[in-house]
């Protein structure tokens, strides 16, 4: 392995500031074929590649990036075989462009396939592939979380102890990661490794937004990264364009080495010309970087929760959760008399779904925010991926806030109905644990009070074993308890007797369904994904007119209470049919079991 190139880089920070090469997918993409991975001009077009290689050199950088940012399998690679060939094509291409030039190569990983099993694993077998070449300079960049990242990185040091090894996250302007974490934080943590050698930042912002951000974190003695976009994008006939001026980019940048970065290049959008002007503007011998100050930098938060369905079930009290369907219309008259009544039955909070089953209603937000002003009733909003990205769902969130609402169910949320799917779009820019993350996030960068995030728990699942790794997931993002889906068979409780010993940090809340009738039960079985109604529950209708069904509604939901009281810490009952008075029966019912 060639260890002098990691021994002149840290020669290099000694002395003063690494200059980087700039951007390769956006300089090379108009070369691609409509549909090719860049990372594949290594194969089909080398001289394109060992030509920008050169540009970047003869600009005056003294670091350069194999061609390689998304050379994972499942993404520029087809398998295995095709990984190699292509990673030591790079590899090559960047050596022999270097040659003549008093510059190191440093091996370029983009994130992980997002459908990766394994992280750590697609980055190892990156990295061994550039190690067995003599690679011994690695940079990860662009990531949007630090998952496997410790573990790559210890597995390149035990392999090669002198090597090199570079993090770079991808934040946007407040600081966030498109996976709902701080940069701030994922800066710290990686800094508490030891097998990383410097950590910084690359991507999504251009330079100014860069050094704003550079100065919230605190990567200790560790150098840093600034790698910006030149500026930002603007589209035109479907091709993208950055028209930043390479001169006042360079200025730029340079702020971000006043702020502390050790090491700077480009990203997006640059050119060898970006990266000639910051050479030419590059001075040698800076000061050492100061930590930043007083920043915070862990996942802790001062402020403490408001939410009084959190403090009843800290106190370890039952609570009883309502949940109403928002209206169809702009009359709200039914269904704010129906939340005074279910107050009145002592209700803990009334739960509002967002847009249910894929079909526009009134916002779930709004309504809580309406109960909580007017009434004073707890509410506990819905909040899908479905409809918003994350500029809007950040905007509700800072509403929510100023508005004291301080509880939200994160679920991804049912797709827009097939009938629809021409006129209505869906986003889907988060799932539930990306949207508890990102809201954790908020409260701990005190953009918003706390949230008690919930999130929901499919008891009927099929394989209810992969139920409960995501909902261990959802913990680790933050999710501190789970409403069910109903119990309306002994597998849905034996499932939750089971999420009790294994999901034994979180807030278990059973769902109660009134059943009210033969025609709502079949519905319920046959047509509602994530329900299941055992066959004798059905049968049990059969005949029954409706006061009779909802005698028989009361019963059973009294009866699935008390089954899956000893592993609950609450009832969570929906409405049918925006029957309020039935919920009422249902909620004295149960009402001693929920003391």
């Amino acid at each position: 392995m060639n260890n002098q190139d990691s021994a002149r880089v840290r020669a290099w920070l000694e002395q003063g500031v690494l200059l980087f090469d700039g951007a390769t997918g956006t300089a090379l993409r108009a070369q691609a074929e409509e549909g090719e991975a860049v990372e594949r001009l290594c194969l089909t077009q080398p001289q394109r590649v060992s030509a920008l290689h050169r540009g970047y050199l003869a600009a005056g950088c003294r670091a350069i990036k194999t061609n390689t940012f998304a050379a994972h399998v499942s993404m520029a690679c087809e398998n295995e075989e095709d990984q190699r060939g292509l990673i030591l094509a790079a590899f090559r291409l960047a050596q022999r462009a270097s040659e003549g030039y008093n510059a190191v190569v440093f091996a370029d990983i983009g994130p992980a396939p997002v459908e990766a099993q394994n992280a750590s694993a697609c980055y190892i077998g990156m990295a061994d592939l550039f190690l067995s070449a003599g690679l011994t300079c690695f940079l990860f960049e662009t990531m949007p979380g630090d998952k496997g990242l410790a573990e790559a990185a210890e597995h390149i040091k035990t392999r090669c102890p002198e090597a090199f090894v570079m993090v770079s996250f991808a934040a946007d302007a407040d600081g966030f990661t498109r996976s709902g974490e701080q940069a701030a934080v994922l800066a710290h943590r990686m800094s508490l490794c030891g097998m990383v050698d410097a950590i910084g930042l690359n991507c999504i912002c251009g330079a100014y937004h860069i050094r704003r951000l550079l100065a919230t974190l605190d990567v200790g003695d560790k150098p840093l990264s600034a790698m910006p976009n030149a500026g930002y994008p603007h589209v035109e006939e479907g091709r993208t364009y950055y028209d930043s001026d390479p001169a006042y980019y360079a200025q730029q940048v340079m702020g971000c080495v006043k702020e502390g970065a050790r090491i700077i290049g480009g990203c997006c959008g640059t050119t060898p010309e970006h990266i000639r002007q910051i050479a030419r503007l590059l001075g040698v011998n800076m000061p050492p970087r100061v930590p930043a100050a007083g920043g915070k930098t862990d996942s802790t938060h001062e402020k403490t929760c408001q939410s009084r369905i959190l403090s009843r079930l800290e106190q370890g009290r039952r609570v009883m959760l309502v949940e109403l369907d928002p209206p169809r219309s702009a009359d709200i008259g039914g269904f704010m008399e129906g939340a005074r009544q279910l107050e009145q039955e002592c209700a803990d909070a009334i739960t509002i779904a967002d847009c249910p089953i894929g079909r526009a209603r009134m916002d779930s937000s709004l309504l809580a925010c309406k109960l909580s002003r007017e009434l004073g009733i707890e509410a506990l909003p819905h909040m899908t991926c479905r409809d918003r990205n994350v500029n809007a769902t950040k905007a509700l969130l800072l509403g929510l806030s100023m508005e004291n609402v301080h509880n939200v169910l994160v679920v991804t949320g049912d797709p827009i109905p097939t009938s629809d799917r021409g006129s209505v779009k869906s986003v889907y820019q988060f799932n539930s644990r990306v949207l508890a993350k990102f809201i954790r996030g908020l409260s701990e960068s005190d953009e918003t009070d706390p949230f008690f995030v919930c999130g929901g728990l499919n008891i009927n699942a099929v394989r209810f074993d992969l139920e409960l790794e995501r909902a261990k997931e959802k913990m680790d993002c933050g999710v501190s308890a789970f409403l069910t889906q109903p119990v309306l068979s002994e597998r849905a409780a034996l499932n939750l007797e089971q999420a009790r010993k294994t999901l034994g940090g979180a807030k278990l809340i059973g769902g109660l369904f009134p059943v009210v009738s033969e025609k709502n039960a079949r519905f319920l079985q046959s047509e509602v994904h994530g329900i299941t109604v055992d066959d004798v529950v059905v049968r049990a209708y059969a005949g029954l007119d409706r006061e009779q069904g909802e005698a028989l509604a009361v019963r059973l939901c009294e009866a699935a209470a008390k089954r899956i009281a000893p592993f609950t810490d609450g009832y969570y009952i929906m409405t049918p049919f925006q029957r309020v008075g039935l919920v009422c029966r249902v909620m004295r019912a149960t009402r001693n079991l929920a003391e």
